[in-house]
């Protein structure tokens, strides 16, 4: 596993009301679930960035409002007709 090592200013933590390293796992989760929902990654992928299992990370997107099925309408409808 990488280390990656940020400077924050010091109000970072007290606005969320978070230790470093809560805050720290709120911006795994977070930019895992933005990731997520730009498509640029995959469940399973944004589940791992995150540090959660796939379940828990579905809990994180239902809870944020985030729809866990990325596929629209449209895109079900070219994969039935085989376009």
């Amino acid at each position: 596993m990488t280390t990656l090592t940020m400077e924050l200013p010091e109000g970072a933590f007290s606005a969320l009301r978070r230790s470093p390293s809560e805050f720290a796992k709120e911006m795994r989760i977070a930019a895992a679930v933005q990731w997520y929902a730009q498509q640029t990654i995959s469940q399973e992928k944004a589940a791992e960035i995150a540090g959660l299992t796939r379940v828990e990370f579905l809990d994180e997107l239902f809870h944020r409002k985030v729809p866990a099925f990325q596929e629209t309408f449209e895109d079900l409808v070219r994969v039935i007709e085989g376009d």
